[in-house]
C-alpha cells in the first residue's frame, strides 16, 4: 500500500501548476502520489534486474512521499517521458571559445538545453575585449558582454520544457580587460535579465585585495587577442571594491573563487574547472550536467533530538536515486551524455536548516548551530562517499575516477532549492528564514504572478506554546536578523562539507553600506567559500520575497504585472547622450 504524499495544499498547487503531466488541453492526468510513483519506477529502472527495479521503486517512492528528500525539479517534471523529453538534470555547462564558429554552437546547445528544461553557465573570459581587430574580418570585436545580450534574448525565446523559463550564469574573470563593462552591465532594470553574473577571482587578487582595497596590482597582457597571462599594471583590487558596489546597488554580480573551485577539483587531469550552473553551486567541466537533489533535514527531528539514523538512511538511498538518474536521463546532446557519464557528478544537498534550529531552539548564529551543521554535512558526505564506493564494486567506476575508488566524482553540493523547499513545506536550502511572516510573489506556467502569505508553522507553535520572550527573540531570527558574519560562517560550516560548492545568499538590510558587502566577500574567501552572492533587501525593483511590512507593495506590482499591456511608442531623442556610469568611489588610474 503506497504512503499518501504529505504535499501541503499550496504544494498540491504547485505541482497542479507546474509539475504534475497534462492532456492537450493542459489539464493535469495525474495525482501528486501517481507523479512520485512516474519518478521512481523511471529512475528505478537503471537497475539491473527487475526484482532490485520493484525493491528500489518502493525505496525511492518512499523518501519522496515522505518528503524526506526530493530530486531536482526537472526530474519530477520530465522522469519517465519518453525521449527526447525525459531530460532528468538542473544543471549545465557549456564552454565558448574566441570564435564566431564557437559563439554560434553555444548558442545552439544553449537554447536545446533551455527546450529540455535544464538551465545554463558559461565563462567569456576567453572572447576578446571590445574594440578588439578581427583580423578574418578586418572589423572589430563586440565583447564578451555583447555576446551576453544574444543569449539572453535567446533565452526569452524558449521555455523549459513547455513549464519554465530558462536561466542562465554569466561568469567574467576579474583580469579580462572588459571586466567593469561587465560588472555594471545589469545596473539598469530589465536588462540581461536571464542571467546571474559573477566576476571570476584568483587567490592572488583576493591576496591583494585584502592587503589594500583600492590599490594597483597585476593584470593583463593580450596576444593576438586572447588574454595570455596576467601581467603589466590594471587596477584589479580596485574591482573587488567596484564589485561590492555594484552588488550593493541592483544586488550583482556575485563572486567565484576560481582557485577555491580547483582545490577542491576531483578530477584535475581532465583540466581546470571555470564555470558553474546558474546558482553557482556545481562547478562543471563544459558539455558536463550535474543531477542534484535535497534532503529535508527539518523531517529528522525525532524526541526533540536530531535523527542521525534516518539520515543515513535517507542519505543512502538518494545517493543511489541520483546516481540512477544519470542513466536513465535523455540528455539534449550526445556529448553532454559522454560528458556526464565519464564523471557521473550527482549533488546531494539540504533543505530545511532553518526549521530544524527552531524546532531544536537553536540560535542561527550560534556556535551550537555551526556544530550541528558540521556534524549534519560531513555524515551526508561520508554516508554518500561510502555509497557510492559501494555502488562503484556493484556497477562499475569510470577510468577517469579509478583513483578515488568510487562511481561518482563528486557527491554533495547545497542548492538554493527554492521550489522544492515549497513542496517539502520546509525552509529553503541553508538560509534564515526570509521573516516570520512573509509575502511570496510566484509566476505561473502562463506568465501571471500569484501572491502566496505564509507564516512559519513553528514559529506558531511557540507562540501558542507560550515560549520565553527571551528565546524566542533568541531562536525565531530572520535573514537580516543575522549578521553578515553569521551567513557566511554558516556557508563556510557546510563547504568543508560539500564535493561542489554551497549556493547561499548573503541577505542584508536596506541601510547597510558597501564595506559590509566588500567585508563579506574576503570573509567568505578566507573561510573556503566557492562562491559568495549578496543582496540588499529593496535594491531591485521588484523581488520573490516580502516581509509582512510590505506585503501591499507585493500586491500592487503583481496587478501590475498581470494587467495587459499596450504597446508604447518609441521616444526619438536625436543626439541624446547616453547616462554616465554611476561609481562611488575614487578610482585610482594607474600610473604610465
Amino acid at each position: 500500500m503506497l504512503i499518501k504524499p504529505a504535499f501541503s495544499p499550496s504544494a498540491k498547487d504547485i505541482l497542479r501548476d507546474r509539475y504534475l503531466w497534462r492532456d492537450e488541453n493542459r489539464n493535469p492526468v495525474e495525482k501528486p502520489e501517481e507523479m512520485l510513483v512516474r519518478v521512481a519506477k523511471n529512475v528505478a529502472a537503471a537497475e539491473r534486474t527487475l526484482a532490485e527495479q520493484y525493491k528500489w521503486t518502493d525505496e525511492f517512492y518512499e523518501i519522496m512521499a515522505t518528503l524526506r528528500f526530493l530530486p531536482n525539479s526537472p526530474t519530477l517534471m520530465n522522469a519517465g517521458r519518453p525521449a527526447p523529453h525525459g531530460q532528468l538534470a538542473a544543471c549545465f555547462v557549456i564552454g565558448i571559445e574566441d570564435s564566431m564558429e564557437s559563439i554560434c554552437e553555444a548558442l545552439r546547445k544553449q537554447m536545446l538545453i533551455h527546450k529540455s528544461g535544464g538551465g545554463t553557465g558559461f565563462n567569456f573570459s576567453k572572447l576578446r575585449r571590445e574594440g578588439a581587430k578581427v583580423n578574418s574580418t578586418n572589423g572589430r570585436a563586440s565583447g564578451p558582454v555583447s555576446f551576453m545580450g544574444l543569449f539572453d534574448k535567446a533565452t526569452e525565446t524558449v521555455q523549459q520544457g513547455g513549464m519554465r523559463r530558462g536561466a542562465n550564469m554569466g561568469i567574467l574573470n576579474i583580469d579580462h580587460p572588459d571586466i567593469r563593462k561587465f560588472i555594471h552591465c545589469k545596473d539598469k532594470d530589465g536588462t540581461i535579465t536571464n542571467f546571474n553574473i559573477s566576476v571570476g577571482v584568483f587567490d592572488d587578487f583576493m591576496e591583494k585585495a585584502v592587503a589594500d582595497p583600492h590599490g594597483e596590482e597585476a593584470a593583463l597582457l593580450e596576444e593576438n587577442g586572447y588574454l595570455r597571462e596576467r601581467n603589466g599594471k590594471y587596477e584589479t583590487t580596485f574591482i573587488i571594491s567596484e564589485s561590492a558596489d555594484s552588488a550593493w546597488r541592483p544586488g550583482d554580480p556575485g563572486i567565484i573563487f576560481l582557485d577555491a573551485i580547483n582545490r577542491g577539483n576531483t578530477t584535475p587531469n581532465l583540466g581546470e574547472l571555470m564555470s558553474t550552473n546558474p546558482c553557482g553551486e556545481s562547478p562543471l567541466y563544459p558539455n558536463e550536467a550535474c543531477n542534484l537533489g535535497s534532503i529535508n533535514i527539518a523531517s529528522m527531528v525525532k524526541d526533540g533530538k536530531f535523527d542521525f539514523e534516518t539520515l543515513k538512511q535517507v542519505t543512502a538511498v538518494a545517493t543511489r536515486f541520483l546516481d540512477d538518474v544519470i542513466d536513465v536521463n535523455h540528455y539534449p546532446l550526445p556529448e553532454i551524455a559522454e560528458a556526464v557519464k565519464l564523471t557521473r557528478k550527482i549533488g546531494l544537498g539540504v533543505m530545511g536548516w532553518a526549521d530544524l534550529l527552531f524546532q531544536l531552539r537553536i540560535a542561527y548564529d550560534s556556535e551550537e548551530a555551526y556544530a550541528l551543521a558540521a556534524e549534519i554535512m560531513g555524515t551526508i558526505q561520508n554516508t554518500a562517499h561510502e555509497t557510492s564506493v559501494a555502488l562503484g564494486k556493484e556497477k562499475g567506476i569510470p577510468e577517469p575516477l579509478a583513483h578515488l575508488g568510487r562511481r561518482n566524482a563528486t557527491l554533495t553540493c547545497i542548492a538554493p532549492t527554492g521550489t522544492i523547499a515549497l513542496l517539502a513545506n520546509c525552509s529553503s536550502g541553508i538560509e534564515p528564514l526570509f521573516a516570520l511572516e512573509h509575502t511570496r510573489v510566484r509566476t505561473q506556467i502562463d506568465g501571471t504572478k500569484v501572491v502566496m502569505k505564509q507564516r512559519n508553522r513553528y514559529y506558531e507553535q511557540a507562540i501558542k506554546e507560550g515560549l520565553p520572550e527571551d528565546v524566542m527573540k533568541k531562536v525565531f531570527v530572520t535573514s537580516h536578523d543575522v549578521t553578515p558574519t553569521a551567513h557566511v560562517r554558516t556557508q563556510g560550516v557546510f563547504q568543508r562539507y560539500t564535493d561542489l560548492a554551497v549556493s547561499k545568499t548573503v541577505n542584508l538590510r536596506h541601510e547597510c553600506c558597501v564595506r559590509d558587502v566588500l567585508d563579506a566577500y574576503i570573509l567568505a574567501w578566507k573561510e573556503g567559500c566557492k562562491g559568495i552572492t549578496a543582496y540588499r533587501d529593496g535594491s531591485k525593483s521588484s523581488q520573490v520575497l516580502y516581509r509582512k511590512e510590505d506585503e501591499k507593495k507585493a500586491e500592487s506590482l503583481t496587478e501590475s504585472a498581470n494587467a495587459p499591456k499596450e504597446a508604447e511608442p518609441v521616444p526619438v531623442m536625436a543626439g541624446a547622450p547616453a547616462a554616465a556610469p554611476r561609481f562611488r568611489f575614487v578610482l585610482k588610474r594607474p600610473k604610465d
